[in-house]
């Protein structure tokens, strides 16, 4: 019997869809747009954390040892820093890579360091971190240990980051917002066409005795397949329009320029596929509900 129901129930979703044609296109389109903004914005948000990770990754902060380390000093400094959380990775700079790196920045110049000695370069490690805004924390622990000297970092570019990317997640946040109010506006309407086509109907149904559940859950359903038809639309479009920008080899110079790369559409789908399902079966399920509760005076 419960099967029976639930069959009834979810064939009138998709029979009014398909009697209420001209609305449910009407709807579909509009929400096809409207997700397509919400998957451009999307794909470019992820991009950006992308290029900001990436950036964050190439934040070194450089510990210097003091004079006259032994080897089992620098090898205990390395044991210690790769104990403190927050600490991504530990690279060893010894002095004769501290003399070369001097030598690559003098460029031309560098024949004014022949004969110099290496010696009068400290030892060092560049570590990077888990999370930039943790940064000072970091330093402050790191500057407790035992025979460090000096630590360098570019505290200034780390904060620009942080907030950039604080900046792009709330951002994202504000627009993903906006666009499914949207979305639920749009279904709303639509399944208000079609419930006060069906105004007499429901009136009969409700007469007889049927619960208000029993009348709602086949616009519901009807809501929930418009976001679903119009998500997988919106996944086709908008894997075109990203596979077309990576087709624009200016566009790929450009950034490939700024030393960054791009996210393979690949790498987003999964994501991109949740995101969707979700925001499909959400949005139908509040715009059937908020349409319904006038008419059902819940």
């Amino acid at each position: 019997m419960k099967y029976n129901i639930l069959t009834y129930l979810i064939g009138e979703g998709f029979s009014n869809v398909f009697k209420n044609r001209k609305q449910a296109i009407i709807s579909i389109s509009m929400m096809c747009i409207t997700m397509l903004i919400f998957g451009i914005f999307f794909v470019i948000a992820e991009n950006i954390n992308h290029f900001v990770d990436e950036v964050e990754g190439e934040q070194g902060i450089q510990v210097y040892m003091k004079k006259n380390v032994t080897d089992e000093q620098i090898q205990t400094l390395k044991q210690q820093l790769l104990a403190i959380d927050g600490i991504n990775t530990v690279e060893f700079v010894s002095q004769a890579d501290a003399l070369q790196e001097v030598k690559d920045k003098f460029g031309d110049k560098a024949s004014l360091l022949e004969g110099r000695d290496e010696s009068i370069f400290p030892v060092s490690y560049i570590i990077t971190l888990t999370d930039l805004s943790k940064s000072s924390e970091i330093q402050e622990q790191i500057s407790k240990l035992d025979n460090v000297g000096e630590i360098r970092s570019s505290n200034e570019t780390i904060s620009t980051l942080v907030r950039i990317a604080r900046g792009i997640r709330i951002a994202t946040y504000v627009i993903s917002i906006c666009l499914i109010v949207f979305a639920i506006f749009i279904i709303t309407n639509t399944i208000k066409l079609t419930v006060h086509a069906r105004r007499r109907e429901i009136s009969i149904m409700k007469y007889v005795g049927a619960t208000n559940g029993f009348i709602r859950w086949p616009f519901a359903v009807e809501g929930i397949i418009i976001g679903l038809i119009s998500g997988a639309i919106s996944i086709a479009l908008l894997y075109g329009v990203y596979s077309l920008a990576l087709s624009n080899d200016s566009f790929l110079s450009f950034i490939s320029k700024m030393g960054l790369t791009l996210l393979h559409f690949s790498d987003m789908f999964t994501l991109i596929i949740l995101v969707y399902l979700v925001l499909g079966i959400v949005v139908g399920v509040l715009g059937s509900t908020i349409s319904m509760r006038k008419y059902l005076k819940v």
